[in-house]
């Protein structure tokens, strides 16, 4: 066996295993540097042994630290295996990280991620967009990102929420495609994106980053739950489930064969009646002219249909936040030259549905002034407390100074005689 095996032999032995692992902790660290020192606390007879054959110096048992330096190290490790400290670590354990070259790299590939996504315009023009970007960078999914080489995943991010952005109506907030618009599948999406139609499957990281940017859009907190993340695709006009997608009517009348006749069938008996995108998709239908009342809770439709039946007007529910099948439907009544007039509640997410579908489909307020809410709240002492953020109400800009001021929220299942008399052929009021 030549010196040099046998050193290599001698350096695979338990005196010399935490002395080389410090070793390389320390050349790792610093990228090669042998300007250091490292040291073994509390060494054992055979590690005590191993330095003082190193280092040509005594040092007694019992001694609580041995430290040396990493020159002396690689000198000695050169002398027994004609190889230096660096090959010595490397076949015995594999090549030497440069962490201080990763580090840069990682940096500078962290950099060309921010620097992507800062590039769009959406930077520009979109306060979401920049929330979304400054999260990336400050909880490390961009770092995290870069370190897995998944340059591409923000890029194809970017690129979807630029295809969405271009699609919504332009009111600075997610309310889906503009008026008329066809929503758009999630796996064609995904394809139109990337060319693989599974890629904004729930689990992958495009889905989680466009998620994210669509909650934030909205104004609305990660989502937890499949139902969370459907309602935030519906709200960008993007179809996870076309069966899923579905809106409460009553009394709705139209024109055409299929859909059309299941919905003339249902007000004729004056009863509720659901209808999913699918049918709006592949059973087309015409409304013509219409005065169309909505409401935000199915209470209220409930209510008119158990005390009007046939004899209420047509009336849509959203059943909380509009669908994507309540847009496509309310489209079809505003394509054939029908109004929409929106009632939901007092509070501050209600006004911000209330807005978003006034904007998108050209809907008037329904019982939504200042005085119809003061009204509410005189008639009914017990409130819950307004609370979240302000919204504006455009329709009538002294609503939100009024609810800021009582401070207090009106629900529309406790206005529904109001609502449900509008309802009735000898209570509506054409001027609300």
């Amino acid at each position: 066996m030549s010196e040099e095996v046998a050193a290599l032999d001698r350096y695979r032995g338990p005196g010399y295993r935490r002395l080389l692992a410090a070793a390389r902790r320390s050349l790792e660290r610093t990228g090669g540097a042998l300007s250091g020192r490292v040291s073994v606390p509390d060494p054992d007879d055979a590690e005590r042994k191993a330095i003082i054959g190193i280092t040509g110096i005594h040092q007694p048992a019992g001694t609580k630290r041995l430290t040396l330096s990493l020159a002396v190290l690689d000198a000695a490790v050169s002398r027994a295996t004609g190889g230096g400290l660096a090959e010595l670590l490397t076949v015995l354990g594999g090549p030497l990280r440069d962490r201080p070259a990763e580090s840069a790299s990682l940096a500078a590939a962290r950099a060309e991620l921010a620097s992507l996504a800062g590039a769009s315009q959406l930077c520009v023009s979109c306060e979401w967009y920049r929330e979304w970007l400054a999260v990336l960078r400050s909880d490390g999914t961009l770092t995290k990102l870069a370190s897995l080489g998944d340059a591409e995943v923000v890029d194809q991010a970017v690129r979807a929420m630029e295809f969405l952005a271009g699609r919504t109506a332009g009111t600075g907030a997610v309310s889906g495609v503009q008026p008329g618009g066809v929503p758009i599948a999630l796996p064609a999406l995904a394809a139109q994106i990337t060319g693989d139609t599974k890629a904004l499957n729930h689990g992958t990281a495009l889905s989680t980053l466009v998620l994210r940017a669509l909650a934030l859009q909205a104004g609305a907190p990660r989502p937890g739950s499949a139902a969370e993340r459907r309602e935030l695709w519906d709200r960008a006009g993007v179809l996870v489930d076309d069966l899923a997608s579905r809106v409460l009517v009553l009394n709705v009348p139209a024109e055409g064969r299929g859909l059309a006749e299941w919905l003339t069938g249902a007000a004729r008996l004056g009863v509720p009646f659901y209808v999913t995108l699918h049918q709006l998709m592949t059973l087309p239908l015409t409304i013509r002219g219409a005065l169309v009342h909505v409401c935000e809770n199915p209470a209220v439709l409930r209510r008119a249909a158990a005390e009007l039946g046939a004899g209420s007007a047509p009336l849509l529910c959203a059943e909380g936040q509009p669908s994507a099948a309540f847009h496509q439907l309310a489209a079809v009544v505003a394509r054939g030259g029908g109004e929409l007039r929106y009632h939901g509640d007092f509070d501050w997410p209600g006004l911000a549905i209330a807005g978003s579908v006034m904007r998108r489909h050209g809907a008037r307020p329904w019982r939504m002034s200042a005085a119809d809410y003061i009204a509410g709240i005189r008639a009914d002492a017990e409130h819950v407390r307004l609370t979240g953020t302000p919204q504006p109400t455009p329709w009538d800009p002294e609503l939100a100074e009024v609810m800021t001021a009582t401070g207090r929220v009106l629900y529309e299942e406790t206005v529904t005689d109001a609502l449900v008399s509008d309802l009735s052929a000898s209570g509506a009021r054409p001027d609300l």
